[in-house]
């Protein structure tokens, strides 16, 4: 009966020891259990009792793996061709003398520790810039955002930030335009040989983006590994490629829609009666109203001759048909109000297009109960109205080519991206 009595307690004991105190029998499930002092110890043996050397590389060539994650786009300014974005970039690489998986290799076993943290200023970090960024061309560094390093010696690090690059601006179509804009990515101070930069699997995350009223994301990117040579070095640097298209529906409603109309406008200069007097103002508000739109645009896009905007272009042809009517519009003035004999000429081109004016008009006097006939001679006030007719149509059919031209190439820019 004692000796079931001891066997009994015996086990109780030991139950309650599994219970209350697993760590003193560490060895049934792998190793001791986390907890604080663990950890202490682990990271004392990494960084201290091994003597970890910030300043030394991992080995002779690390690789670093590289990605990015969108969260916005802040804003494309294509007159001053700058692109803001904000995200981060997670960088990955292997650090041999962080790992402690396999237990030989250290004083005790911490395999039920699997990640640590630290900070760049105890962990060796790859010299990494942007390479086109136009704010700030240094390494790039954040000590608040902590590095978690797994049990095989991985580190990753995720610093975030505002990237303002420089994107050349393509402004072919503006207002409807595409920008294609690059984040170049490079190693600094490590050549080739000794840093590597490649992209993961998934180079581009777009999880957490978050739409920009102005610019749609078409699509974003990793380009292929690129190396830089500067000097006799080379340095490893990727691409990540980000497509934008401009919104329409603002652009549609207040450049494009306004500029045809004006544009319509100037043809109706001609449909003025001579006598209103309102001729050449009319024409001169619409020239100027032209002057101000072209000189807006101007002002929102690059000064450079590298593509040409056709929305210029065809405003400044509009800008010139205002010109010329306000000049052809003071030809018909003088026309209208001239006196004298009207040149052979005149009569031969205005006979076909003023011809219900020229024919005989046979007119009814009555004189002493007589029908007398007289011919209807061709006038100045005929000759101008011939001219206001042809310039009409002339204009009419200008206006219409071209901004049918203009709508069309939009229109297939437009959905073929």
């Amino acid at each position: 009966m004692d000796w079931k009595y001891r066997q009994f307690s015996l086990t109780l004991y030991g139950l309650l020891a599994l219970v209350f105190v697993p760590s003193s029998f560490g060895f049934l499930f792998g190793g001791p259990t986390y907890s604080i002092s663990l950890e202490s110890a682990l990271r004392a043996e990494l960084f201290t009792t091994n003597n970890y050397e910030v300043l030394q590389r991992p080995e002779q060539k690390v690789v670093v793996r590289i990605s990015i994650t969108i969260l916005t786009i802040n804003d494309l300014n294509i007159k001053d061709q700058a692109l803001s974005i904000s995200g981060y970039l997670t960088f990955n690489w292997r650090d041999p003398r962080l790992d402690w998986s396999d237990p030989t290799n250290t004083t005790q076993d911490y395999g039920n520790i699997d990640f640590l943290f630290s900070t760049e200023e105890y962990v060796w970090r790859p010299s990494i810039i942007i390479e086109n960024s136009i704010q700030d061309m240094g390494v790039i560094s954040d000590k608040s955002t902590p590095m978690r390093i797994t049990n095989r010696g991985i580190v990753v690090w995720s610093p975030s930030g505002i990237f303002v690059v420089s994107c050349e601006s393509d402004t072919t179509y503006y207002p409807l335009d595409t920008q294609d804009c690059k984040l170049k990515v490079s190693s600094k101070a490590y050549t080739i040989n000794e840093v590597s930069l490649v992209l993961t699997l998934d180079p581009v995350i777009l999880d957490f983006y978050s739409e920009n009223g102005e610019w749609d994301l078409v699509s974003a990117s990793g380009l292929d590994v690129m190396d830089t040579p500067i000097g006799q070095a080379s340095f490893s640097s990727v691409d990540f490629d980000i497509k934008l298209r401009r919104r329409p529906i603002f652009h549609i409603i207040n450049t494009l829609f306004p500029v045809v109309l004006m544009a319509i406008l100037i043809a109706m200069v001609f449909k003025l009666p001579v006598d209103s007097g309102e001729r050449n103002g009319f024409a001169l508000t619409v020239l100027l109203a032209y002057a101000v739109y072209l000189s807006i645009i101007s002002e929102n896009i690059p000064s450079t001759s590298v593509s040409v905007c056709y929305l210029s272009l065809y405003l400044a042809f509009v800008l010139f048909l205002a010109a010329m009517s306000v000049v052809l519009t003071i030809f018909v003035l003088r026309a209208h109000y001239a006196t004298g004999e009207i040149h052979k000429v005149y009569k031969i081109l205005f006979k076909c297009v003023s011809r219900s004016k020229v024919d005989v008009v046979i007119l009814e006097k009555t004189d002493v109960g007589e029908n007398q006939h007289e011919e209807n001679k061709l006038t100045w006030q005929i000759v101008a109205e011939g001219m206001d007719t042809v310039f009409f149509y002339v204009y009419v059919v200008l206006i219409s080519v071209v901004t049918s031209v203009l709508t069309v190439a939009y229109i297939i820019h437009y959905h073929s991206t």
